[in-house]
């Protein structure tokens, strides 16, 4: 009531407070790996989807892709000074923590066989980030390279789930029940590879 008298709409202030909580979740998430932020965007689609101010989606793609970049790239320098430091850092052994060794050997391969362009697909597939970033430190990829590499993964990765938000928020006429769905496939999608290995190692 007071927002409507002041002239401020309550879908002027869901923006005014949701972009910066995106912007800022989505850079801690890069930053420390354990916060979905593949949900946090698709959420935020499907919210964008039922507002009526213009440009809604194009925003939430914006701060979302700019967001992980920025993350990417400080948690790059960062593991770039720990590689340089006697004693390491505590965030190039988190980095190491979530490489597996066989991961990080794949990611190798591909690094030496396609370059810069494996950080695109390491972005869309999950878990793939982490193995193929510490794969470009111990190649001691400069700092630009590696940022002129994770402008597209960073584009591609914020179309991608925003894609999971829309389709799913358009199902339904609720925003929750969108939200529900675009959480719901983002945690399959994030689970579905892990399974699978565990599935074909115990065929194997």
């Amino acid at each position: 009531m007071l927002a409507s008298v002041a002239g401020v709409t309550p879908e002027s202030t869901q923006q005014a407070v949701g972009y910066p909580t995106l912007f800022l979740l989505v850079a801690v998430g890069a930053l420390v790996p354990v916060v979905p932020t593949g949900a946090l965007v698709s959420s935020a689609a499907v919210v964008a989807i039922h507002q009526t101010a213009p440009f809604s989606l194009l925003i939430v793609f914006g701060v979302a892709a700019f967001a992980a970049f920025l993350g990417d790239v400080s948690l790059y320098w960062l593991g770039r000074r720990g590689m340089r430091s006697k004693n390491g850092s505590r965030w190039l052994e988190a980095i190491r923590d979530r490489a597996p060794e066989e991961r990080l050997t794949q990611a190798q391969e591909k690094l030496a066989d396609h370059g810069v362009m494996v950080l695109v697909l390491s972005r869309l597939v999950p878990a793939g980030r982490i193995p193929v970033m510490l794969a470009c430190l111990m190649a001691k990829m400069p700092l630009r390279q590696f940022a002129r590499g994770d402008v597209p993964a960073c584009l591609a990765w914020a179309v991608t789930y925003q894609l999971i938000g829309i389709l799913g928020g358009s199902l339904f006429k609720e925003p929750w029940e969108g939200v529900a769905v675009a959480v719901a496939l983002t945690v399959v999608i994030s689970v579905a590879p892990a399974l699978w290995r565990k599935v074909r190692h115990a065929l194997a």
